[in-house]
Parts: C-alpha cells; sequence; structure tokens
C-alpha cells in the first residue's frame, strides 16, 4: 500500500490528509524528526499551504530540514501545494530566503494582491483536463528552469508544475472536493516506485 507523509507542521494538512484517505493512501502526519524517523519508507511526501516563513523556520527548529531537503534530491516524490510550492523553490523573487530550494523554478510570493488574494476559477491541467482551483494569496511560478514541465496556467501566469518527480501548485486542490490533482501525484509515486524495482 502506498504510503504518504503530509508535513502537520502548520497550515491545511488536514484537508490533504482526508483526500487520500478517499483515495484509499495510507498517510502519516510529520510534526517532528521522530515521526520523520520512525517513516523512513514513506513512498511520497505532501508539503501543504499555510505561512512559508514560519514553515521554513520549523524545518529547521524541529531539526527536519536536512533530512527531508537530502530525500528529496535523492528522488522522493513531493507535492507542494501554495506555501509549499515556495518552500521548494530555488528563488523566491524579491527575497534571499532560501528554504528547500530543489526545484529549478522562481516565485512571486502573494502574486494576485489583496483583491485578487483569494479565488476559485476552473482552468486545464495537462493530462487532466478542466479542474477547479482555489486561490488564497497563491503565489506564481515566474521562470521555470529547462527541465520543469508547466501543467497549467491562468491569466498567463504559471500555477502548476512539474520537475523530475516534484510536483507543484500555487492552488490548494484539497479544498475543491475533485481529488484528480492528488491521483496525478500518486501516479507520479507510483512511477518512481516502478523505477526503482
Amino acid at each position: 500500500m502506498t504510503k504518504i507523509g503530509i508535513l502537520a507542521l502548520q497550515g491545511a494538512f488536514a484537508e490533504h490528509e482526508q483526500v487520500l484517505n478517499s483515495l484509499s493512501v495510507q498517510t502519516v502526519q510529520i510534526r517532528n524528526r521522530q515521526d520523520w524517523e520512525t517513516h523512513s519508507d514513506l513512498d511520497g511526501l505532501i508539503l501543504p499551504g499555510g505561512e512559508s516563513t514560519v514553515m521554513g523556520k520549523l524545518l529547521h527548529d524541529l531539526d527536519l530540514f536536512e533530512p527531508i531537503k537530502a530525500k528529496i534530491e535523492k528522488g522522493l516524490p513531493v507535492f507542494g501545494t501554495c506555501a509549499g510550492l515556495i518552500l521548494l523553490a530555488k528563488t523566491i523573487v524579491g527575497d534571499q530566503t532560501k528554504h528547500l530550494a530543489s526545484m529549478d523554478i522562481s516565485v512571486a510570493r502573494n502574486a494576485y494582491g489583496r483583491q485578487l488574494g483569494s479565488f476559485v476559477t476552473n482552468a486545464d491541467f495537462k493530462g487532466t483536463g478542466e479542474i477547479p482551483m482555489v486561490f488564497i494569496r497563491g503565489p506564481i511560478i515566474e521562470i521555470v528552469g529547462p527541465e520543469v514541465e508547466v501543467l497549467s496556467q491562468v491569466k498567463g501566469a504559471i500555477v502548476a508544475a512539474k520537475e523530475k518527480q516534484m510536483l507543484v501548485t500555487s492552488f490548494h486542490p484539497e479544498l475543491t472536493g475533485d481529488t484528480r490533482v492528488h491521483a496525478y501525484f500518486l501516479e507520479m509515486v507510483t512511477q518512481v516506485k516502478q523505477d526503482k524495482l
């Protein structure tokens, strides 16, 4: 059975858990180094939405930063939504902060400004069709590296992308009742497992 860890330091982790449980996937909340070490057999990891600065600090404070970064760089499938996208980005526009910095993307935080800070729309997600998207002060991906595949755009802005075994969305698929983006990530996880055989 597939086992997915969900970083549960802050933010919308419970909603991701509910979606994965509805897809009959085993989930584990990662709250500290002990959780991480106890569940060293994870098939994938979700970095939820929330406050990227707070999550970045907690990763260091709880001694989770180095082991998570190392595992992602060794090929652990990871899915970052909203703040999770910011944690994975190599560059944050106008900010020297580096978090996990594993994915070759440059992101602008709170890119939609206050009035458009939160909105719902429908847009095409590559290979999946049109899906509902909930944005809550979401970042946008301004620049992608040569290995990054753009999966979705809204109003000309990149809002979903993948690189190798890393998937990111600016929006919150866990809040829509539509499970297709999570299913897409689970297909990536299955592919990585098969490649290891």
